[in-house]
């Protein structure tokens, strides 16, 4: 009976398992993030870094969190990757389909129906902030919806995001049923596939629109980016309310580059160029028109 009772007995916690974060540490994993994302972090987050660096944590079977903040400061040879993971697991990524719908309600009734009367047979979209695809695959269903009676065209959407995770989400383009409810009916027969088992509760978006969706890391920190030049729309939605004024102007100056003259550049609702010097001009709310 001893015997049963000693093999049940939980067993004691690693030695400094219920360590909190230090204040030291909590300021370097701050600046990490922005020197690595351009997010500014205040102290109201760590509660939300500590509880989210503890759930990766347990996949690397490390129980106190100074020592995870050694593996990415103290010059371990695995840091580099891990900075990978650390990123995925700090960045917030909230996506819906449709979300601001008035911004497709301008690409349907405004953009669109402008490059069929220029004669336009193809186009280039940038979602530049793509988390798992819901956006992209958006633009993709408004594109081809409105072209699907009136010829054809040709067009292709690149999807960014800096966390992997997302990406690899993206591409397999599989959602839980609750996303479903934004997406119109009329959508929803072209463009999207329903199991059979309804117990799975999950939809995925149709092939013929995944393969206009090409999925690629990217870091908007990056000095320069290495896509076309010449897109004729592109998203950047809720991403700069993240970034000091600096960061915003350094991000859009290096977005600009890829604009086209004339294409379109789609912002956040609660995001603003007020003050700024780009060549663009507002044509709607948060919608911009490349000069």
């Amino acid at each position: 009976m001893v015997g049963i009772q000693t093999a049940l007995a939980p067993r004691p916690a690693p030695t400094g398992a219920n360590e909190p974060l230090s204040d030291r540490n909590f300021w370097r994993l701050c600046d990490l993030v922005y020197q690595t994302c351009g997010i500014k972090l205040t102290a109201k987050k760590r509660s939300m870094i500590d509880g989210r660096l503890r759930r990766r944590m347990r996949s690397l079977d490390i129980a106190n969190i100074n020592d995870y903040c050694r593996l990415l400061f103290d010059g371990n040879p695995s840091a580099d990757l891990e900075l990978v993971y650390f990123v995925d697991a700090v960045t917030t990524n909230k996506t819906d389909f449709f979300r601001e719908p008035a911004h497709f309600v301008f690409l349907q009734n405004c953009v669109l129906p402008g490059w069929r009367e220029e004669g336009r047979r193809r186009a280039k979209v940038w979602s530049a902030a793509s988390s798992t695809g819901a956006e992209a695959y958006t633009i993709a269903m408004v594109i081809d919806d409105y072209f699907h009676d009136r010829g054809g065209f040709d067009y292709s959407i690149l999807a960014t995001d800096i966390c992997t995770d997302v990406l690899e989400n993206g591409k397999v383009a599989l959602y839980p049923d609750h996303m479903l409810e934004p997406i119109p009916e009329e959508f929803r027969r072209r463009y999207v596939l329903i199991p059979r088992d309804p117990a799975r509760h999950e939809f995925r978006i149709a092939g013929a629109l995944r393969s206009k969706v090409n999925f690629q890391r990217l870091n908007l920190m990056d000095d320069r980016y290495t896509f076309d030049r010449n897109f004729d729309l592109l998203f950047l939605r809720n991403v700069l309310i993240y970034f000091d004024r600096p960061t915003q102007e350094a991000v859009l100056t290096k977005l600009c580059e890829h604009l086209r003259p004339g294409g379109y550049l789609f912002l956040g609702h609660s995001e603003s160029l007020v003050g700024a010097k780009f060549p663009l001009d507002m044509v709607a709310n948060t919608i911009f028109c490349r000069r």
